[in-house]
């Protein structure tokens, strides 16, 4: 089996390359125009473009059957394991709110703990491959599409996702391993082939965890490295045309500066989020409310028309079906709430209690959707941009970016200016967070001698992200990271029991005051 997976992943890294090195790069060709996006170029380009096309709608076919509900499989699987969590942990996402910002500002931080990473250092990394274009973009989609009401259904996805996030991330600490040199492998795959091999069910656990790494993966090169990188350069477009002109200048400068951070792992990874997060989160968080304040007359208004839509919807769309699936679906690209994602973050953090790591992950769907997705919502809504017919969702992800920042001109000309700076942070964090996230999964399928073969790969794709437009490839990408909850939220469900003992346990040594503090 090593051996087979070995193979594939050499063969994906010969893919990869050849992709870059081909005659689809090289200058001349048979048109002899010699220039990156020539007609002979486009050609190659389209065909595997279309390529990917096959494969998407194959993939479509599966994760979103509705079996003639009208509700996409997957959206229903995320919604349901997340309100099982809630109820069956007895809502600790909400008891446990306060313990966890305490942990947080590292009044719980023990500098011996095994681990590499702080708490703080755990969250910012998670919080940077899920606060970004989900946020800026995907939101204003949500409105765009579904209306209003989306936003409503958005947010209540994001309460019971913290539960799901409290989950899988006690089991990340739980089932983690750490190397002889402190260095910390774990996430989803780890705990769903341990833990369920601990129930008898080995072979069971073993493909689900072989499924979800390699989700992980494709994900990361797509969702978490192409489609920011595509994005980056969509929004940056907006300020000047030297950036769509020089976009090959523009991929290389972030291909290099992704590539510093990554080389490090996760602890310059960590030391890294833990100041471009904050800094990014203020800066956009600061002018959405700016944009809200100027209209705190109609936030009333506002927050009546969003719960009104979120039971009624555009008739357009499919009523309320329509704007609850678009609701969910946006969420769960935003957050990755029940995805398992942030369980590579959380694994590394320094700390011996796995419900307390679970604990201040779960705070990260409340400042991602809560937070500032709702902020978003309301900045496209007070300006009035949704409404506007040049926004409208049949352009796809990029409409949404053009629609933040024309709500941002709106208030104030030029402001989208900062609101290109957010992106640009936003983009980066995240794609150095999802590197490392495929490189965890690249481990476990083909071994830690090989992940400097992944980086180079990632590398690339970060570069080939911003000179191509290849949608299907985006797609696709998002397709897997939301597969990844199929294996992660029923592996999950199946050692719910052992998550249950854990935190409970933990919640009753706090209760009484035998939890030691270092502040």
């Amino acid at each position: 089996m090593q051996v087979v997976l070995r193979i594939c992943g050499l063969a994906a890294a010969v893919t990869a390359m050849s992709i870059l090195v081909s005659p689809v790069w090289a200058e001349g060709g048979e048109g002899g125009e010699g220039a990156v996006g020539d007609s002979w170029i486009q050609v190659h380009l389209s065909t595997l473009d279309a390529r990917f096309g096959d494969v998407v709608t194959l993939l479509e076919t599966f994760l979103f059957a509705d079996l003639g509900t009208g509700v996409p499989l997957i959206v229903v699987l995320l919604l349901l394991g997340g309100i099982y969590y809630s109820f069956y942990f007895g809502w600790l996402s909400f008891r446990g709110f306060r313990h966890a910002i305490d942990v947080i500002r590292g009044r719980y931080d023990d500098p011996d703990g095994p681990g590499e990473i702080s708490h703080f250092q755990a969250l910012t990394s998670a919080l940077s491959a899920t606060v970004g274009l989900g946020n800026i973009a995907g939101v204003a989609i949500a409105v765009s599409i579904g209306g209003p009401g989306a936003i409503f259904w958005m947010v209540v996805t994001a309460v019971f996702g913290m539960s799901s996030k409290l989950a899988s991330c006690t089991l990340a600490i739980m089932y983690r391993k750490i190397h002889p040199d402190g260095r910390v492998s774990g996430g989803p795959m780890y705990y769903l082939e341990k833990g369920l091999e601990g129930k008898g069910m080995g072979e069971f656990g073993r493909t689900l965890a072989v499924v979800f790494a390699f989700l992980t993966i494709g994900g990361s090169l797509g969702g978490g490295n192409m489609f920011q990188a595509n994005q980056t350069l969509e929004i940056l477009s907006t300020v000047s045309p030297f950036f769509r002109d020089y976009n090959w200048l523009v991929g290389l400068i972030m291909s290099a500066l992704v590539g510093l951070v990554i080389i490090g792992g996760i602890r310059r990874i960590g030391r890294v989020t833990s100041r471009i997060v904050p800094v990014m989160c203020v800066l956009y968080v600061a002018f959405s409310l700016l944009i809200i304040i100027s209209h705190i007359g109609d936030i009333p208004d506002m927050i009546a028309r969003i719960v009104g839509d979120a039971f009624t919807g555009p008739a357009a769309f499919g009523g309320f079906l329509g704007v609850l699936v678009t609701g969910i679906k946006r969420a769960a690209f935003s957050n990755e709430a029940g995805l398992g994602s942030a369980a590579f973050a959380h694994a590394a953090a320094k700390t011996t209690e796995a419900a307390r790591e679970g604990m201040v992950a779960m705070i990260g769907p409340f400042i991602d959707t809560i937070v500032i997705c709702l902020m978003t919502g309301l900045v496209c809504m007070s300006t009035g941009v949704y409404a506007d017919p040049h926004f409208q969702a049949s352009e796809g992800f990029i409409v949404g970016a053009k629609m933040t920042a024309a709500a941002f001109d709106s208030f104030l000309p030029g402001a989208s200016y900062a609101l290109a700076i957010a992106v640009v942070l936003f983009a980066y964090s995240t794609m150095i967070s999802w590197c490392y996230y495929g490189e965890r999964a690249w481990e476990y399928l083909f071994g830690g001698s090989t992940i400097l073969v992944y980086r180079i790969i990632f590398v690339c794709f970060v570069f080939l992200g911003a000179v191509t437009a290849l949608s299907n490839v985006l797609s696709f990408s998002d397709m897997m990271i939301l597969g990844m909850a199929f294996p992660n939220i029923i592996g999950g469900i199946i050692l719910s029991p052992q998550i249950k003992a854990c935190l409970q346990d933990y919640w009753g040594r706090l209760q009484r005051g035998e939890m030691k503090r270092y502040d």
